[in-house]
């Protein structure tokens, strides 16, 4: 069948399985994976990801581990984070909501073990079609990091993103897609958050995407923000399209998007990840309608839960992405799933 106008995509993390969490191994990973990919081709989703299943750690069994996954294998960090170390970063801006650094760096950041290839040729194996894989940002690692070598910010920031784009290059996915969820409360970072997902977009020869959006912990927004204050941060990424909150944002978000860049896809957020009732169709093609009127026919590339589905029961999401299938469907006229 011909692609459609409109793509469905899901953004991440999918509920971890209670069978996975009690008996973990890597063959219960790989059996994972398997299982999320299929029921989001199941449901008609165009573009699935993996629900974050290579990431999983038992010691994080809901948020897999996101940050942890990411900065613990590296050298240059010291995992082990004492008194001082936790003061130290509780007496700096920025990661209020976080008790403690998830390291300390303390000399030249390297790859250490982190190896995303092994990860994604794994996730590429039991694929069967085309996935997108998922790479969280150096801007945000950046600031959960105690730093006691680079001496700045921004010099971790970018050290950061130079790390991950050599991680990213030649990575045999079709799609690769940056997560952003702290800028949103920060505007005033954008050219430095820019900066460093563009040196990881630029290493990628696929289709780039950037996800962004104001944060998910129990159903409660995190960051601060609208999206108005974000327009020169979004324009200035060198990024196929954008994976975009909206369904659980204000209608003026919506329109201060018409400022984006024509250049760039828009991805818009039509499930509303942070409440538990299932949208029905209608009411997908609906919010569809209406981004398109605001933002302009034939503007919405893709459409997709605002955030990650890692908060919410597996029933829930399950329905939540057939939801999104269908009311893609009908607004595109359609008929049955693609």
């Amino acid at each position: 069948m011909t692609t459609p106008r409109i793509r469905t995509t899901t953004v991440g993390s999918y509920p971890v399985p209670d069978w996975l969490a009690a008996a973990p191994s890597e063959q219960a990973v790989a059996d994972a994976t398997r299982v999320v990919l299929d029921i989001q081709r199941q449901a008609g989703i165009d573009l699935p990801t993996d629900g974050e299943m290579v990431r999983f750690d038992v010691n994080h069994p809901d948020t897999n581990g996101m940050i942890d996954y990411f900065v613990r294998p590296l050298a240059g960090v010291r995992a082990q984070v004492g008194r001082s170390d936790t003061a130290a970063f509780r007496s700096r801006p920025g990661m209020g909501f976080r008790a403690r650094p998830a390291g300390v760096v303390e000399g030249p950041l390297g790859e250490g073990g982190l190896n995303l290839l092994a990860d994604c040729e794994r996730l590429a194996a039991v694929a069967d079609g085309p996935f997108k894989f998922t790479v969280t940002r150096p801007y945000m690692l950046a600031r959960t990091l105690l730093d006691r070598h680079y001496g700045s910010r921004e010099a971790l920031t970018l050290a950061l993103a130079d790390l991950l784009a050599a991680q990213v290059a030649d990575l045999p996915c079709p799609v690769l897609q940056v997560d952003e969820a702290n800028l949103p409360g920060s505007p005033e970072d954008g050219p430095l958050a820019a900066e460093a997902i563009n040196r990881v977009l630029r290493a990628f020869t696929g289709e780039t995407a950037v996800h962004l959006c104001f944060g998910n912990y129990g159903g409660q927004t995190i960051q601060k923000g609208t999206w108005k204050a974000l327009t020169d941060f979004l324009n200035a990424l060198e990024v196929g399209h954008l994976v975009l909150e909206c369904a659980h944002r204000p209608e003026a978000d919506l329109l201060a998007l018409r400022e984006v860049d024509p250049r760039i896809g828009m991805g818009i957020g039509v499930i509303d990840v942070k409440v538990n009732p299932v949208e029905s169709p209608d009411e997908v093609a609906r919010r569809i309608a209406r981004a398109e009127e605001l933002l302009g026919e034939g503007r919405v590339a893709w459409v997709h839960p605002d955030c990650g589905f890692w908060m919410l029961k597996r029933t829930v999401a399950d329905r939540k992405m057939a939801a999104l299938v269908k009311g893609r469907d009908l607004f595109l006229g359609r008929t049955g799933a693609p």
